[in-house]
């Protein structure tokens, strides 16, 4: 300290008649308390944040067997029909009931998290997942690896619902956007490597590789802690305090945030056990309509339609569906990437509306590139506006509508409803990508341009649905949010 400062600090001990530290900090000794707090904040929240991001990476590892299962069968269907002699309709069910085990997976995710726990549901899901790729590798035959497809499939759906609610129940609010994105920035990573590590790996050792991140999830698991939310919820106090502490700090102040999460908990111990019909109460509608509502528009835009048929329709127009497959996962991590640095501060609102929009536009422009060539008009510029439209719905895909449902999903059930309209949710979600997936070849052979401005329609709508129906929840607990929507 300066003879200059001390001599002043001097004086002002000498004739104070106010408290030291005054609001405008006008004395020395009062901005040095408030850069010594200022550090100490700093260094808790760095401690916190440690144990959140474990946290998260263990769960997205999840994540990543998602895509890596999503990811298998592209790049692996001729090794596999020429090395097991199957037919087309043998492969094309290996590839299919994938979905239904998804579905069925949707299906009893929430309760089993209600019941397991949420790290309890991520054993049982990467245990499924695990036994699915070591039957794929041993398979000799269709029913092995149907069975295989089956099993994760399964781990796939549970997936899906509890790994974005895990992260939104352990996340500080000012991060819960970006880590709950996380989610879909792995799935996006396990799809694309799964297509280049095919390049040059056997179908038997690619299903192998699905078995790492299985392993970092088991082992990993041991080591984080358990939502302290649903500890909560399930009466173990001691438990919920010990996880939270852990989550925030071990000098973290939790009694305002323990204090806030248990009056919620109590509040919704008094009323009565929800079942399946009770989700359509007045009471849970807004929520259950905006959870739906979200799922039913990240599907039936056609996502699914020109993800697994992304080849044909780059050969369709005339385009390398090499390159244009190569470019898509590319494009698709790294703008996903990017929303995770954006979602805390632009808000979940404005990019599902960029998104929205985005993808009314590509959808506008691939039908339109289809519509010159049938029609035999401006053929030079086709393959250009093709590839030009669907990088365009990529992008706007994962600009928004890829990730952010799930995130405001994991956000707006109380948690006592959390189980059973989750499930839902997810199940409406894989049933829109089965029913979309289904339906695009049909849709193309009834007109290639019209198969796209029909998506440009649902999407048009999805933007009025997300103006009209969903609220912005950046920079709010689960429980205001909970509350505004269900109060």
């Amino acid at each position: 300290m300066s003879a200059e400062l001390a001599s002043s600090l001097l004086f002002n001990l000498w004739n104070m008649k106010e408290p030291l530290i005054r609001k405008n900090n006008d004395y020395p000794v009062a901005t040095t308390s408030v850069e010594e707090d200022g550090l100490q904040q700093q260094q808790g929240r760095s401690e916190s944040l440690w144990m959140v991001y474990l946290s998260t990476f263990v769960a997205v590892c999840g994540s990543y067997v998602f895509g890596c299962c999503a990811g298998y069968s592209s790049p692996t269907q001729d090794a596999i029909r020429e090395d097991l002699s199957l037919s087309l309709a043998e492969y094309s069910m290996f590839g299919s009931i994938l979905t239904f085990g998804a579905m069925i997976g949707a299906i009893t995710s929430g309760s089993l998290a209600d019941l397991l726990g949420r790290k309890g549901v991520m054993r049982l899901s990467s245990a499924f997942c695990a036994a699915g790729w070591i039957a794929i590798y041993f398979a000799e035959g269709a029913v092995a690896l149907d069975i295989g497809r089956l099993a994760t499939g399964y781990g796939m759906g549970v997936f899906s619902y509890v790994v974005p609610v895990f992260i939104s129940e352990i996340a500080p609010k000012n991060l819960r956007g970006a880590l709950a994105t996380l989610n879909q920035v792995m799935i996006c990573g396990g799809v694309s490597v799964s297509f280049i590590i095919g390049t040059f790996l056997t179908w038997r050792a690619i299903a192998l590789t699905g078995l790492v991140p299985c392993g970092i999830l088991l082992i990993g698991l041991f080591f984080i802690p358990e939502s302290p939310r649903w500890l909560a919820k399930r009466g173990h106090e001691k438990e919920f305090e010990v996880a939270l502490q852990k989550l925030r700090g071990k000098d973290a102040n939790i009694a305002e945030e323990a204090a806030e999460i248990m009056e919620y908990i109590e509040t919704l111990d008094r009323l009565p056990k929800v079942k399946m019909l009770d989700l359509f109460n007045r009471r849970y509608l807004r929520s259950v309509i905006i959870g739906v509502g979200l799922m039913v528009a990240q599907q039936f835009g056609g996502i699914n339609g020109v993800c697994f048929y992304l080849s044909n329709i780059f050969q369709s127009a005339g385009f390398s569906p090499s390159v244009g497959t190569i470019t898509y996962a590319i494009l698709q991590v790294v703008v996903t990437l990017l929303i995770t640095q954006v979602i805390d501060r632009a808000g979940r609102k404005p990019l599902l509306l960029a998104s929205g929009s985005g993808l009314v536009l590509a959808c506008l422009i691939t039908g339109l590139s289809f519509y010159l060539k049938v029609n035999e008009l401006a053929l030079d510029y086709v393959p250009v506006m093709a590839v030009t439209g669907i990088l365009l719905y990529i992008g706007s895909f994962s600009a928004g509508m890829g990730a952010v449902p799930w995130v405001i999903m994991s956000e707006i059930f109380p948690i006592n409803i959390k189980g059973a309209a989750g499930g839902l949710a997810t199940l409406v979600n894989w049933f829109g990508a089965w029913a979309v997936s289904y339906t695009f070849n049909f849709l193309m052979s009834w007109s290639s341009y019209g198969t796209f401005l029909v998506y440009a329609g649902i999407n048009a709508l999805a933007i009025v649905f997300v103006i009209m129906v969903v609220p912005e929840t950046k920079g709010r607990t689960l429980e205001q949010i909970q509350a505004a929507i269900n109060g």
